[in-house]
């Protein structure tokens, strides 16, 4: 199987006929059901970047609200600098596709510039175990049958808290999970650090934490976002992520997730939170993937 490149894969080109037009072009190998909503996040960021052209100003938050599925393909993307200063700067880009009417999502980012500061962390990783003792989700889920989606064949994937919720010999837990990723073509700058714009689709994995609670007899459901909001809050230079995922509530059709990304020296890198809208699978239908 050819490895994809997120940095390739969700690259922008600048348009001349209008400032702060973009284009992309995101394959089907990013899909859950269409491209990851995370993946999309990230072209409207690289746009946003461009826009900037200042490379000191990096990613501090952003927020993401999906409007209406992007299928694979062609992507036009609108940057507006809001505001442009001295030590950060506040942007907007909506992204759509360019085979269907209306916006796809609308992404409204700060990026700043390091500053003098307090320095202070007040929350730690889970107990989990390292990514070389973890068990390899692809040999969990082994010859099952089970049609996971494309967008996880780019990542090494370890499984380390929660339960195997593909299976049917598990039991209902704490509506929490965490699991190791690693991008199988590394996502790195120059510098040799991760590229902050491949934390957004990793970030975008946490409907299965509700499955935990719910239990292996819960009626299958899809969990398309809403939103979802990311703070960059750290570099490294690490390869393997933790995302750890805890889904507080869920009621009246919709479940609101947090998580941390934490590298495997114990940095906190992110902090994201997602809304979801919970739809039921019709009988026979596509069940959660891994």
């Amino acid at each position: 199987m050819q490895l994809r490149n997120l940095a390739a894969d969700t690259a922008v080109t600048r348009l001349r006929v209008a400032p702060g037009w973009y284009t992309a072009n995101v394959p089907e190998h990013w899909n859950f059901r269409t491209p990851s909503g995370g993946v999309l996040m990230t072209v409207a960021m690289r746009a946003m970047a461009e826009e900037l052209g200042d490379p000191q100003l990096r990613p501090i938050s952003a927020n993401t609200h999906f409007c209406s599925p992007v299928p694979a393909g062609p992507l036009e993307i609108r940057v507006e600098v809001l505001r442009h200063g001295g030590a950060a700067a506040q942007l907007r880009a909506q992204l759509s596709s360019t085979s269907m009417p209306g916006p796809g999502l609308e992404v409204s980012a700060t990026f700043g510039r390091d500053r003098d500061g307090v320095d202070v962390i007040d929350t730690e990783p889970p107990d989990v175990l390292p990514p070389d003792r973890a068990p390899d989700v692809d040999e969990l889920v082994g010859t099952s049958g089970r049609l996971r989606p494309a967008f996880f064949s780019n990542f090494d994937n370890r499984l380390v808290l929660g339960a195997p919720w593909w299976k049917t010999d598990w039991e209902a837990g704490p509506a929490r999970l965490a699991r190791w990723f690693r991008y199988k073509v590394p996502q790195r700058r120059a510098d040799g650090t991760l590229d902050p714009f491949a934390l957004p689709p990793i970030a975008d994995t946490m409907p299965p934490a509700l499955i935990q609670k719910l239990g292996p007899a819960h009626e299958p459901f899809h969990a398309p976002s809403l939103d979802l909001t990311v703070h960059f809050l750290e570099s490294t230079s690490a390869e393997w992520l933790l995302v750890s995922v805890h889904c507080r509530r869920a009621r009246a059709g919709y479940a609101t997730a947090s998580a941390e990304i934490w590298d495997d020296r114990r940095r906190l890198l992110a902090f994201a939170t997602q809304t979801m809208i919970l739809r039921s699978v019709p009988e026979g239908g596509i069940p959660m993937p891994p």
